[in-house]
């Protein structure tokens, strides 16, 4: 199944809904950056999200990015997208390896540790919006109902999951993000708190054959479901090896002058997808000469 988002609404408009598949995009991850089991979980819970949060955007050139900063292995994991499906994210250290947590899963919160959540919101104005909370599970899902809860005053429940098969691909992973309005009446809150509840794990659902459809219908289904809008959805890096020059002369002349010294060709990795660009000392120079 292709990567994909729906939105939907249901309860007459007093409940908005996301959900993803995602297992196409988080293998892409795991395989640029050679992640372990545990960190392509951490990481693709965040890219799940961060994709269902990147349409909630308005804007065409609207970009999300998620941070979290942790006191775990894994130290950090940075994720960004933008508000038509695209998503891309790294972690900062990919190889961690766990032993299983007490229920016998990938011990996602114990890769993560204590710490912090930034999301930041590029919408076009002067400055960013950036809303930061303090960790509460590390388990990502708990992390961005309490930072809805707390930054946005929007009371949500999300669920996401990543399941890897024995061969340590991935098996399925997606989620979902749905979202109460300020005028949503009681008895609607008290049911929907019920059935969000009785949904134990996203990918067993996935693996039951559960499409994001399917998923959002067992959940809401009662409320009067209606799906919006279905947006594909990628692992997507837009850089290239233009941006990367334009990088490298940013840095200076003088800087660019020492590599050309050296007379060895340089390495540029892009931290979101790992593609490396390589630049030979007469490069460097052209680079230079555009400088002057």
């Amino acid at each position: 199944m292709e990567d994909y988002i729906v939105r939907a609404t249901a309860a007459g408009g007093q409940i908005r809904a996301f959900a993803i598949t995602s297992r196409e995009l988080v293998e892409e991850a795991r395989v640029r950056h050679n992640a372990s089991p545990v960190v392509t979980a951490a990481l693709g819970r965040l890219l799940s999200a961060g994709a269902m949060m990147g349409v909630m955007m308005k804007g065409e050139k609207d970009l999300l990015t998620l941070q979290v900063k942790g006191s775990g292995p894994v130290k950090g994991l940075t994720v960004t997208a933008d508000a038509r499906g695209n998503v891309k994210g790294y972690p900062e250290v990919p190889d961690v390896l766990l032993p299983p947590n007490s229920r016998g899963k990938l011990d996602v919160a114990g890769a993560v540790g204590a710490g912090i959540l930034n999301v930041i919101k590029d919408m076009g104005l002067k400055e960013p919006y950036v809303g930061q909370v303090a960790l509460q599970t590390g388990e990502i899902a708990e992390d961005l109902t309490y930072y809805f809860a707390t930054s946005e005053q929007v009371p949500s429940a999300v669920g996401l999951g990543v399941l890897m098969e024995k061969n340590n691909t991935v098996k399925q992973a997606g989620g979902f993000i749905i979202q109460l309005m300020p005028f949503t009446e009681e008895a609607v809150i008290a049911r929907l708190e019920e059935k969000v509840a009785s949904v134990t794990s996203v990918t067993d659902l996935l693996e039951q054959g559960d499409t994001p459809e399917k998923l959002l219908e067992r959940i809401l289904g009662e409320f009067g479901l209606e799906i919006t809008d279905r947006i594909p959805a990628r692992f997507y890096c837009n850089c290239s090896r233009e941006r990367v020059s334009k990088a490298l002369i940013s840095i200076g002349k003088k800087d660019l002058r020492e590599m050309i010294d050296e007379g060895k060709p340089i390495e540029v990795n892009c931290h979101f997808c790992n593609t490396a660009y390589q630049f030979t000392p007469e490069e460097l120079g052209e680079l230079l000469e555009k400088e002057n």
